[in-house]
């Protein structure tokens, strides 16, 4: 049984009575989302492009890969070729898949595909009315060394930032 608690612009919030696997019937708070894909823009230089953006809930501005929710119907690669250029600018020549991750499956069912994106070209940036960020372009060594320090904290771009850095070594011949 599925009780209807809120249905806002991004999320929709429900009360799920579930019956476990052990035969345990309980209710669970659920958060409903469409979606969402992030990108990771990488220059032939080995430049990562990131935003530094103003998050309410992370209590201000936190580095983060380009992203944005799936509109309905909208595929996955779609939404980050938009996101892409509507965040920074840029277009992107080639997208590959790295990874589609569970945000946080104890409460919401939102996934997230993560790409990386290569052969990039100016495009438009068009921020929304509510996206407050700039553009910073670092090489990714030094991206990951936030990570390691803690300046990059998102999950999203965690992932992403490791899964491209990991290819590089993998391709290089080191692992």
């Amino acid at each position: 049984m599925i009780k209807p608690i809120y249905k806002g612009k991004v999320i929709t919030l429900n009360i799920d009575t579930v019956t476990l696997p052990n035969g345990v019937t309980i209710d669970l708070e659920m958060v409903r989302h469409p979606g969402a894909a992030a990108v990771v823009p990488l220059k032939e230089d080995g430049t990562v492009v990131l935003i530094r953006q103003f998050r309410h809930a992370a209590g201000g501005f936190i580095y983060e890969i380009p992203a944005g929710k799936l509109h309905h119907g909208e595929e996955p690669t779609a939404c980050a070729v938009r996101e892409l250029e509507e965040e920074i600018g840029y277009r992107a020549g080639r997208l590959e898949l790295l990874s589609s991750i569970f945000t946080a499956p104890g409460f919401t069912d939102e996934v997230i595909h993560i790409y990386k994106a290569t052969g990039l070209t100016k495009g438009r940036q068009q921020l929304d009315r509510d996206e407050v960020l700039e553009v910073i372009e670092m090489p990714l060594a030094d991206a990951i060394g936030k990570i390691h320090d803690g300046t990059i904290r998102d999950a999203k771009t965690i992932v992403g930032l490791q899964a491209v850095s990991l290819q590089g070594i993998t391709q290089s011949g080191v692992a």
